[in-house]
C-alpha cells in the first residue's frame, strides 16, 4: 500500500537532496579554483568560464561515447531543441551575470541576491500555480536558509561594496532570475532525459556561448601553467560536469524550489574551504550561518517543510 508523500519520506527524494547537495559541494570549490588560476595565469573571469564549460563539454562527449549513448544527446537535441538551447545559454548567461556583478557590488551583496533570490522567487511561484500558500514549516526552512546564507556570505567582507552597486545588485537579481528559469527548464527536461546527456548538451550550447564572448575579452586564452591547466580541469570535470549531472538527477525527483534551496549548501563550503585551504578565519556568525543553512537543507529531506512537493521518480514509472 503506497504512503502518503506527504507523511512518509520517500528514498528517491532523499536521494535526490543528496544529489543537488553534492553539487554545491563541488561548486563551492569553484571560488577557489578560480582564484588559484588567476595567481597563476592572467585569465579573465569569462575565459575561465569558456574553459570551464568546454573542458565540461569534452568530458562529458567522452563519457557518452563510453557508454554508447550519443545517439541519445542527438534524440535530445531533435526533440527539445528550445528546452536545451534554453538551459545551455541560461545557465552560461547567470554565471556571466554573477561574474559580473561581483565587480560591481562586491562578492557579499551579489552571493546574497543572486543565491539568495531564486528560491524565493520559486516558491512563490509554485504557491500561486497550487493557489495556496506554503506551509508554515516550509517558510521556516526557506527563512532559516537564508538567514544563514547572509551570515555566511556577509561574514568577513569587506565593507565596500564595489563601484556601481546599483548595477551590481541589477545584475545579482538578473542572475538569480536566470538561475530560478533555467532551473525550472532543466528539471523539466531532466526528467525525460539522462542526466549525463542533458547535461551534455547543456555544456555544448553553453561552450558555444562563453567562447566567443572570451575571444572578445581582454588578456591571454590560454596558459601553459600545469597548476592552473590542472584547476582549470578540476573546474571543467567536476564543479561543471560532474555537478551538472549531479543536479539534473536531483531536479529528476525534487522540485526546483527544494534543489535551490539545498543548492545553498554552495556558499557554506566555500566558507569551510576558504578556512581550511586559505586560512581565512570563520567567525561566529559564519558558524552560525553555516549551522543555519545545513539544518535548512536536513530539514529539506520532511516532505512536510521541503521547498516543494516530493515528486515521484520518473524511472520508477
Amino acid at each position: 500500500m503506497p504512503t502518503s508523500a506527504h507523511t512518509s519520506v520517500h528514498p528517491s527524494h532523499l536521494r535526490g537532496l543528496t544529489e543537488v547537495a553534492a553539487a554545491s559541494v563541488l561548486w563551492g570549490t569553484g571560488g577557489l579554483a578560480v582564484q588559484l588560476i588567476r595567481e597563476q595565469a592572467p585569465l579573465s573571469a569569462v575565459t575561465i568560464s569558456a574553459w570551464r564549460m568546454v573542458l565540461a563539454a569534452l568530458a562529458l562527449l567522452v563519457a557518452l561515447a563510453v557508454l554508447r549513448r550519443l545517439g541519445d544527446l542527438v534524440t535530445l537535441a531533435r526533440a527539445r531543441p528550445r528546452q536545451l538551447l534554453a538551459v545551455g545559454i541560461g545557465t552560461a548567461a547567470y554565471q556571466g551575470f554573477y561574474f559580473v556583478s561581483v565587480t560591481q557590488v562586491g562578492v557579499a551583496v551579489a552571493t546574497v541576491v543572486s543565491l539568495g533570490l531564486a528560491p524565493v522567487l520559486l516558491t512563490v511561484a509554485e504557491a500561486v500555480r497550487r493557489r495556496r500558500s506554503p506551509a508554515p514549516s516550509r517558510l521556516v526552512v526557506l527563512g532559516a536558509a537564508l538567514a544563514g546564507l547572509v551570515l555566511v556570505s556577509l561574514a568577513g567582507s569587506e565593507a565596500s561594496t564595489g563601484p556601481a552597486p546599483v548595477a551590481g545588485v541589477l545584475l545579482a537579481v538578473s542572475s538569480g532570475t536566470t538561475y530560478a528559469l533555467t532551473t525550472v527548464a532543466g528539471g523539466s527536461v531532466s526528467r525525460e532525459a539522462h542526466p549525463v546527456v542533458l547535461t551534455a548538451g547543456m555544456t555544448l550550447v553553453g561552450a558555444l556561448v562563453l567562447v566567443p564572448a572570451a575571444a572578445l575579452a581582454d588578456g591571454p586564452h590560454v596558459t601553459a601553467d600545469p597548476v592552473a591547466l590542472a584547476w582549470l580541469v578540476h573546474l571543467g570535470v567536476l564543479t561543471m560536469a560532474l555537478a551538472y549531472v549531479l543536479l539534473y538527477s536531483g531536479l529528476r525527483v525534487t522540485e526546483p524550489s527544494t534543489a535551490v534551496t539545498a543548492s545553498l549548501v554552495e556558499p557554506v563550503t566555500a566558507a569551510v574551504v576558504a578556512a581550511l585551504v586559505l586560512e581565512e578565519p570563520l567567525g561566529p556568525a559564519a558558524v552560525l550561518g553555516i549551522l543555519l543553512v545545513l539544518g535548512a537543507v536536513a530539514g529539506l529531506g520532511r516532505p512536510a517543510t521541503a521547498a516543494g512537493p516530493v515528486v515521484p521518480d520518473p524511472e520508477l514509472g
